[in-house]
């Protein structure tokens, strides 16, 4: 079996924006979503006196990634856990605060190439979508207990998916008939549902397995939390950097930032007190995108969007 591969996004401006927080001999980082430890391993060799402590939820990734990253022995530490626990797996290094930490959101490319994790509807597999295949639902547990109005919900607002009401009642009559657990039978099902008008306006699948994903994975819920504590965990100095790949995602980051980044201080005052101050800054203003020429060389980073923020002395 031919190891996955996995070419990292935005990786010169990812070590370029940590860069001016990793010149401690003593400096930390924290990569929220370890996935096969592309930007671990290019931080561990671009900041030689830097230690990456690595989190992800995906036992066979996490045991590559590892594999991966043994040449730095004790500076790299792998965690098998959720992003959203930051503070526990900065203790595993004996640290209670990071001077960087990355979060690159979303589906690994090695999820999607394994065939039979069911993250693909161009490819038939069980429908599974579990980042963490030792515990939780599966997408097949979703289309068979969920009643119509919660598959709704879910095609909604995790897929922005317009005919969610169509492909839902769908869902539910065709499964009275047989349960729905491949890949394959759920495009079908969609592609039956869609109308003839619409064929032509994107695959039918898309946004619905992304809903499923999102759902499976509670990935919208753990990154509100992952960016709260990510805030609370930096050092004075220290900066997050998020890559996210749909306004989903985009959005809480955006809002979260926006929040941190504005002082609570009424206009009027004319010298703002510390404690109403804002406890963090914009690297730069909005998001950056990946260039056309990365584009053409890893369509992965075609809808990337890039937010990062630092935390000033005055954070509470």
């Amino acid at each position: 079996m031919n190891t996955p591969t996995h070419t990292p996004v935005l990786l010169d401006e990812c070590l370029d924006a940590l860069a001016p927080v990793l010149s401690d001999d003593n400096s930390v980082v924290v990569d929220g979503t370890l996935g096969l430890g592309g930007h671990s391993e290019a931080i561990l060799n671009r900041f030689a006196h830097a230690t990456v402590v690595g989190i992800d939820r995906d036992t066979a990734a996490l045991r590559l990634a590892n594999e991966r990253l043994s040449v730095f022995g004790p500076r790299f530490i792998g965690v098998h856990s959720t992003y959203d626990h930051i503070a526990e797996a900065l203790a595993t290094a004996n640290r209670t605060s990071a001077n960087g930490i990355l979060l690159d959101l979303g589906i690994s490319s090695m999820q999607i190439d394994e065939s039979d994790r069911g993250f693909a509807y161009a490819v038939d597999a069980p429908l599974d979508m579990r980042m963490d295949q030792t515990t939780g639902q599966t997408a097949a547990d979703i289309l068979r207990e969920y009643d119509e109005g919660n598959l709704i919900r879910i095609f909604r607002d995790f897929g922005e998916e317009k005919l969610a009401p169509r492909y839902a009642r769908a869902i539910v009559a065709e499964r009275r008939e047989s349960p729905i657990v491949r890949s394959e039978h759920l495009v079908r099902i969609l592609n039956d549902a869609t109308p003839y008008a619409l064929k032509n306006s994107g695959h039918p699948a898309k946004r619905v397995f992304q809903a499923l994903r999102i759902e499976v994975n509670g990935e919208l819920s753990i990154l509100r939390l992952a960016i709260d504590n990510a805030l609370s965990a930096l050092a004075v100095g220290g900066r997050l950097l998020v890559l996210s790949y749909h306004s989903l995602e985009d959005r809480i980051v955006k809002v979260a930032f926006a929040a941190a980044s504005t002082s609570t201080a009424p206009h009027s005052l004319p010298v703002v007190p510390v404690a109403l101050r804002a406890g963090y800054r914009l690297v730069f203003s909005g998001a950056r995108n990946a260039s056309a020429d990365e584009i053409s060389r890893n369509s992965r980073a075609a809808s990337v969007k890039f937010r990062a923020i630092e935390r000033l002395e005055t954070a509470a």
